[in-house]
């Protein structure tokens, strides 16, 4: 049985199945009849109309955004609706997100770490490629190498600034997905840092490293948000 919070996306390849939503339904059906009968709640459902060779979709996009919000799973009725090429894999395992597909429901993160192996390990051939022309030109007489040493400490400095570069890039995400729910609770006129996480609270949605949201949580997300 499912049980959790879910976020449906539906996409159909052509405006016409858009326009007269045959596509999109038989979608919603399949997510319905799956979810029915466990403890769950589907928290809300995005639609899109986009080639599957694409991998630009706003409303995908919005979709990872609610999931990462409310810590939902994301739920598709197929699985070739994900993804039908490397860079849309990859898009998906940065994200952060669990799915599952109800055709495929044994499905998960794993699967798509698995597809994106396949492109891995043509760039692993392509690198003993490289590594054996290396090779060749050595014998020919060609000089190689240089300061290992300064290769490796600056190799080691760099990994440290792009681990940081990935930790802000995450908050700096975190904060534009959480920014329009944000929005949405001031308009209704709560304004200050401890009423604007109170009802984030109430609302269900888990703080950045999990727990109830603090006031100076919610201070640090505004602040990363004017930076944006």
């Amino acid at each position: 049985m499912a049980k959790g919070k879910f976020i449906a996306y539906y996409r159909v390849s052509t405006a016409k199945q858009g326009v007269s939503g045959l596509g999109l339904e038989a979608q919603r059906t399949a997510v319905e009849d799956y979810l029915n009968g466990g403890r769950w709640t589907l928290v809300d459902e995005f639609k899109e109309v986009e080639s599957g060779k694409h991998s630009n979709r706003p409303a995908l996009a919005k979709a990872l955004a609610a999931c990462r919000v409310h810590g939902a799973t994301l739920i598709i009725a197929k699985l070739d609706r994900l993804a039908r090429n490397v860079a849309f894999i990859s898009a998906l395992m940065e994200a952060g997100v669990e799915f599952t597909a109800v055709d495929f429901p044994q499905a998960n993160r794993l699967t798509v770490h698995i597809l994106a192996a396949v492109a891995e390990h043509e760039a692993l051939m392509i690198s003993q490629r490289t590594k054996a022309a290396l090779a060749a030109a050595k014998k020919r007489g060609v000089v190689l190498g240089g300061d290992r040493a300064g290769i490796i400490a600056s190799q080691s400095t760099k990994g440290v600034k792009a681990s940081v570069r990935v930790r802000r890039e995450q908050a700096r995400r975190r904060a534009a997905d959480l920014l329009p729910i944000i929005d949405a609770i001031r308009a209704e006129g709560i304004t200050s840092a401890l009423q604007i996480a109170a009802a984030l609270n109430e609302r269900g949605i888990h703080a950045p490293r999990g727990g109830e949201w603090q006031a100076v949580q919610v201070q640090r997300v505004l602040k990363l948000g004017d930076a944006l």
